[in-house]
């Protein structure tokens, strides 16, 4: 089974910097203290909550998360800041969305021996982008030295697949030759560093692929991308209210519910079943069923979610080598997870082999493409 359109390459932008649950639960439980003792007036009257202290085994058993990577470290751990510093860039500096981007577009081109005069479009697709307009794409393109032209999208965690949906659909459709999907995932400073039951979920990363003609792709590289598959279904059970409506609302711009938010049981129990009937129904458009596939690259949100999912789609919990895990040393990095996995855990398939890409997240969002090694 042969298509015109090709995977050809992945690039994976890692952070220098990471932070292990014992550090991040450490300075959590610090920061708990401090704001049990501040305000120990108010939780005696019964005013206010007091903050609980949590643990790293508490965050690994619940969400298989051992440590993450971070952009910037700095703050994040201080319990009087417990965000990170970031220094903000004049208009005339390149932004660090687009840093992190551009160095994930280029081990991406690398991997597809491609040259920015063979890209006629660049899409970026995250979750958060860090200004509305110019695009960060535009910024990307410009540094590159790409033509064409380039628009940024926003899907949550479902932003990297959502995004080469549409690169697929600009190939099938003639077009563009190739298109770079980019996902900078600098997710960290949108995080509640002040809220146990959210503040160790993320870590930062960029990712990028190339999608391109099977007519210029080199012979026998990369995977044929044989179909997408995309779902949504309005939920607010994961939600971020940051956005310019503050400045005429008068609310607070960085108050708890414009930061990342979510209900974790109600996600769990709701979007598990969805992606499961979601790949099912992709792989039934092709005749295939789960045992076909030789590897699964799922969203890295939460090893419970991925091991339900799993066990629903194969009566068993899949191996390590069916679905491999990231989130263990990266986290969830929201839409960037699948391609991490794709990046770290592809070169042993062999030719005719199968395999698929899911993420799902807040919308509720599912994307999922079908592949084949060629």
């Amino acid at each position: 089974m042969h298509n015109n359109v090709i995977l050809s390459g992945v690039g994976l932008w890692t952070p220098e910097h990471t932070i292990s649950n014992e550090e991040l639960i450490s300075a959590y439980n610090a920061y708990a203290d401090h704001f049990n003792e501040v305000n120990k007036a108010d939780i005696e009257a019964g005013k206010i909550a007091p903050k609980p202290h949590s643990s790293a085994e508490f965050v690994e058993k619940a969400s298989g998360i051992k440590s993450r990577y971070i952009y910037e470290k700095e703050g994040v751990l201080d319990i009087h800041r417990m965000r990170p510093v970031i220094q903000e860039r004049s208009d005339d500096e390149i932004s660090q969305q687009a840093e992190i981007a551009i160095e994930a577009a280029k081990k991406a081109l690398a991997d597809a021996n491609k040259q920015a005069s063979d890209i006629d479009a660049v899409i970026v697709s995250c979750a958060y982008t860090q200004r509305s307009y110019p695009a960060i794409a535009i910024e990307v393109q410009e540094a590159l030295g790409i033509e064409g032209f380039g628009f940024d999208m926003l899907v949550a965690c479902s932003a990297a697949t959502f995004g080469m949906h549409r690169a697929y659909e600009m190939v099938s459709a003639k077009t563009a030759r190739a298109v770079l999907v980019i996902n900078p995932e600098l997710v960290s400073p949108q995080i509640n560093y002040t809220d146990r039951d959210s503040h160790f979920i993320f870590g930062d990363v960029a990712t990028a692929t190339v999608i391109e003609s099977s007519e210029t792709a080199e012979p026998g590289k990369g995977f044929d991308l044989l179909s997408t598959k995309a779902l949504t279904k309005f939920s607010n059970n994961i939600r971020s209210n940051f956005g310019y409506m503050t400045h005429a609302t008068d609310a607070d711009p960085f108050g708890p519910d414009k930061l990342f938010h979510q209900e974790g049981r109600k996600v769990f129990k709701e979007v598990c079943p969805l992606a499961a009937a979601h790949i099912t129904e992709h792989l039934q458009q092709h005749d295939l069923v789960p045992e076909n596939l030789k590897r699964w690259w799922l969203h890295q949100a939460n090893i419970n979610m991925n091991s339900l999912i799993s066990k629903k789609l194969l009566g068993r919990e899949a191996t390590a080598e069916e679905a491999p895990i990231v989130l263990d040393t990266y986290a969830n990095t929201a839409s960037a997870g699948s391609v991490i996995a794709f990046a770290l855990h592809h070169q042993d398939l062999q030719k005719g082999d199968y395999g698929l890409l899911c993420s799902f997240g807040a919308g509720y969002s599912i994307g999922s493409l079908l592949v084949q090694k060629r």
